[in-house]
């Protein structure tokens, strides 16, 4: 295959298989050839041909009942494979634990994949205290960085040149009633994440869901993932919430922090 401005060693064969299994999410679980073809601007029987070697080597599953496509099982073991190699993970564990215990509520660890994040682990809050979202969330889940908590910590302190490259390919939704829907707004809130060392979702992800996280440094002092608590919606003012829980969060991130690579 001829070069076309790509580096030498660059396969194109390569680069279409692993866009195929990119474009399946928990919205679009099932994926039919003329719908990746479409997405990923293939013809039909190239974007066949690649589909059918992903799903015999288990990369792709057929669904029986609509011959739609889905992530196989071998997907799953390249996940969990990489979240085992974490070691910021098993390091970060007992803090969590101990984060969860202390304030009853649900904890995550996340880092930033370009505009989302994703959890890397997290430690389920006593029955009773759940927000029906936290049901759907597992390790592995993304969520948009733009009205995530630990979106917000990962995202405030990014040098403002990338800062600006990434919020620019971000589409901002309306996801819950206080969602902040526009560049200037969230880049006012970084600037007061910044200032005070945590940051806040006010039901911006979903109604009745709030959370705070903190960032995690590593030892160099870049920001390498964010830890947070989940709370599902109280009569308590936002800076009641942040005053009661910001500063065992922020314990928690610099107790990972000592440890983290």
């Amino acid at each position: 295959m001829q070069e076309t401005g790509a580096e030498a060693g660059f396969s194109q064969s390569l680069e279409r298989g692993l866009a195929i299994l990119a474009a399946f999410s928990p919205d679009k679980p099932l994926l039919g050839i003329s719908e990746l073809a479409r997405k990923l601007g293939l013809s039909r029987s190239t974007t066949h041909r690649y589909v059918a070697t992903l799903a015999s080597l288990s990369y792709l599953q057929q669904d029986d009942l609509t011959r739609k496509y889905r992530l196989g099982v071998r997907v799953l073991d390249l996940g969990f494979s990489l979240l085992d190699s974490l070691d910021l993970r098993e390091v970060a564990a007992p803090h969590l634990r101990r984060l969860t215990e202390a304030t009853g509520h649900t904890s995550n660890l996340a880092i930033r994949d370009d505009t989302d994040v994703i959890l890397i682990d997290r430690v389920r809050g006593r029955p009773g205290r759940y927000h029906h979202l936290e049901f759907s969330l597992r390790v592995g889940s993304r969520l948009p960085s733009y009205c995530s908590a630990t979106g917000k910590a990962l995202l405030a302190f990014l040098p403002r040149h990338d800062l600006d490259q990434l919020l620019d390919r971000i589409e901002f939704v309306q996801r819950g009633p206080r969602t902040l829907t526009s560049k200037a707004a969230l880049l006012t809130e970084l600037e007061g994440v910044r200032h005070a060392g945590v940051a806040v979702n006010d039901e911006e992800l979903e109604s009745a869901l709030r959370s705070i996280a903190a960032p995690v440094r590593s030892r160099s002092g870049e920001v390498i993932a964010a830890v947070n608590v989940a709370i599902p919606w109280s009569p308590a003012a936002m800076a009641e919430l942040v005053t009661e829980y910001g500063p065992v969060i922020q314990a928690t991130a610099r107790q990972i922090a000592e440890w983290a690579v």
